[in-house]
């Protein structure tokens, strides 16, 4: 059974090791390694947490969600932040607004390519932030999956970069910037991934059984996040 989880970084070292060799794998495969998200440094960040997919004990894919904290950049600044500078007023923003964090290093390998598991760990990745306690929502993606970004609700913010268009990380692509305005209701999003994530809030240990590109499959989560090893900051907080 397919089981995706949440961890800790600073915790599971062994487990962060094992997914940035993962990550290498996947960008090697395309010729890319000089993508911001593929680096170490969010392994000792204390605001950085992460999902995985395991498969037969084996780590088959994953995600992060890094909160903004006012010291460490977010992926998405120092991607495209020289570009344009927009981007770094833009999480100030958004972080003194409710707090900000970004959905970033997501892959997974060739053994489960084609069987839907990107779009569970998005949604899984998306559901935990109600533990994290921040509202927007913010991600860079390459053009080629910007259909499975939106449809869990991120928008592409056509302020920055040529109408929201970024050459990244090399001229043969062009990456956007997106973000989710309110990672609470998640009102963006198509009713049944909006569904599937709020029920995996209201229920973030259970077996679900997952519709796939090819077939179902019953999946196995487990996403209560270690939230006392995270250190609050009054902006970060959900204003009600």
């Amino acid at each position: 059974m397919l089981k995706i989880r949440s961890f800790y970084p600073l915790e599971e070292h062994s487990v962060s090791l094992e997914y940035i060799e993962g990550h290498r794998k996947v960008l090697e495969d395309y010729g890319i390694l000089n993508i911001t998200s593929y680096n170490k440094d969010w392994i000792e960040n204390p605001y950085t947490y992460g999902v995985v997919a395991e498969l037969n004990g084996k780590l088959v894919g994953g995600i992060r969600v890094q909160v903004a904290d006012g010291l460490h950049p977010l992926p998405v600044e120092t991607a495209v932040g020289k570009m344009d500078h927009r981007v770094y007023d833009l999480v100030v923003k958004h972080r003194i607004d409710g707090g900000a964090g970004e959905l970033c290093g997501l892959w997974n390998s060739k053994e489960v390519a084609g069987q839907g598991i990107s779009i569970l760990l998005v949604r899984a990745a998306i559901s935990i932030i109600n533990q994290l306690h921040f509202r927007t929502l913010l991600g860079i993606c390459a053009e080629y999956s910007l259909p499975m970004f939106t449809r869990v609700g991120f928008i592409i913010d056509r302020s920055l970069g040529n109408n929201g268009d970024f050459i990244y990380p090399t001229e043969e692509y062009l990456a956007k910037v997106v973000g989710i305005m309110n990672a609470e209701t998640l009102a963006t999003s198509t009713d049944y991934d909006r569904e599937r994530m709020l029920e995996l809030r209201k229920t973030p240990r259970c077996i679900a059984l997952e519709k796939g590109p090819k077939s179902n499959q019953e999946v196995e989560y487990d996403l209560v996040v270690p939230v006392a090893k995270h250190v609050l900051v009054e902006s970060m907080v959900f204003k009600r």
